[in-house]
């Protein structure tokens, strides 16, 4: 008698590895764009309104940190919202999650060619500009392809090409602030809070990537709450000293829409605004990196739960990785990238990710209740009952409804497209409730 023994995904991620996942996750093209649009509204109080909400945001992140350590199976928002809400709830939160996540991939990778464009105009449209995206794409697609080591390396490499400069902008920069920069003597008037707080939400979306890979965690009850909150936090200063640095230096030009690549030429003249292009570059391509390594996990966990079909919960016999989810992944965002479609479904990758977070937070209780003994002692357990879970449901639901109409009919067609997938699977064999 022949038994089948299924292949699994390898445990080879440490606290290093999340930590880069979670800040390359963060960590994209609006770091260089976000500056410039907080201060035009918030002006000198801007620093302090990326740290408040950064310190409003770590209830949603510890409310994560606490729904990891009860699971050690790759999928996050996937496993939590199955386990306490069943399959088509679990569906549903994956499969926005992960149109999400594929929005803003195929979003971010429209923005190297512009910023290539700087150095080769040519690549900014046609041809050049399809062929950038291909060559980002396809590569990155191959990398994670043949090897979960390669993939956290090539993120690793990105986030040493992206800090570096930005490091060394921030201390030379430091110079530049003043005590009325640090500290203001007045407050702005903000006209629209609402619109402002979910800009600055931005910042700090995509933590939830770590969570998809706890199956190749090592340790992951113990791993993944640590690196969430340490990075998360640790990517809140560096968005306060970032604009702290942007208003010090050029206090007047975020009417005029300058950028930090004005900055850098501020600081270091043309060769500063040449290391800042740069660095946007390999920003915007670490995020893609974190995005490929991750999200492909969220197919394969659908997958593993029976809710979507088994070719995409195969693991690669010599690579050991999720071959055809990342086919998959790679396959669609190049698709919705050169085609520009991808637009209407960015519009709505916010509010998706937002509605996931308020799920999974939601099913903490349930969680909490099913877990045995011997998880309940490993887990990373919240003090003061719910209070910290509460405050970031509540904080969703609030920014969520800060969206436009035309962003909820949007996500509600995707959510029902979805549905279609899912019944489809159920007749084909692969049945949820199974």
């Amino acid at each position: 008698m022949t038994v089948e023994v299924r292949k699994q995904l390898i445990r080879g991620i440490g606290f290093v590895g999340i930590a880069i996942v979670v800040l390359n996750s963060m960590i994209g093209a609006g770091i260089f764009a976000l500056p410039t649009s907080i201060a035009s509204t918030a002006g000198n109080l801007s620093p302090w309104l990326f740290l408040l909400v950064g310190v409003l945001f770590i209830s949603i992140v510890l409310s994560f940190a606490e729904l990891a350590s009860y699971f050690q199976n790759s999928g996050g928002p996937v496993l939590y919202t199955r386990t306490a809400f069943g399959p088509l709830v679990g569906f549903s939160t994956g499969w926005l999650l992960y149109v999400s996540r594929m929005a803003a991939f195929a979003a971010n990778v429209t923005v190297i060619p512009i910023y290539l464009g700087t150095f080769w105009p040519w690549m900014t449209e046609g041809f050049g500009r399809a062929l950038i995206i291909s060559v980002v794409c396809i590569g990155l697609t191959i990398v994670n392809y043949i090897g979960l080591k390669d993939g956290i390396r090539t993120v690793a490499i990105l986030t040493f090409l992206k800090l570096t400069p930005i490091v060394l902008m921030i201390l030379l920069g430091l110079q530049y602030v003043t005590a009325d920069t640090l500290i203001p003597k007045s407050l702005p008037k903000i006209e629209d809070m609402g619109a402002t707080t979910l800009l600055l939400i931005y910042a700090f979306v995509g933590f939830e990537s770590a969570t998809i890979i706890s199956g190749e965690t090592v340790n992951p009850r113990r791993t993944m709450p640590r690196a969430l909150v340490a990075t998360v936090l640790g990517t809140a200063l560096l968005y306060f000293l970032i604009v702290l640095i942007f208003i010090s230096v050029l206090p007047n030009a975020s009417s005029a829409g300058a950028t930090l690549v004005d900055v850098g030429a501020k600081l270091a003249g043309p060769a500063g605004a040449i290391v800042i292009t740069l660095a946007a570059i390999f920003s915007v391509t670490g995020n893609l990196s974190a995005i490929m390594l991750a999200v492909p996990r969220l197919t394969f966990a659908l997958a593993e739960q029976r809710l979507l079909p088994r070719w995409f919960g195969e693991v690669h016999d010599r690579y050991a990785t999720p071959g055809n989810s990342v086919l998959f992944l790679g396959a669609l965002s190049l698709l919705f990238a050169i085609s520009g479609s991808f637009a209407y479904l960015a519009a709505a990758s916010s509010l998706t990710r937002l509605i996931c977070y308020g799920l999974s937070i939601a099913a903490l209780p349930s969680i909490r209740q099913q877990a045995d003994e011997a998880t309940m002692r490993d887990a990373y357990r919240l003090k003061g009952g719910y209070t910290i879970p509460a405050i970031a449901l509540l904080l969703c639901v609030w920014i969520a409804f800060q969206s436009t109409a035309d962003s909820w009919r949007l996500t509600a067609w995707l959510l029902v497209l979805g549905l279609v997938f899912y019944t489809l699977a159920r007749q084909r064999g692969s049945d949820p409730a199974g």
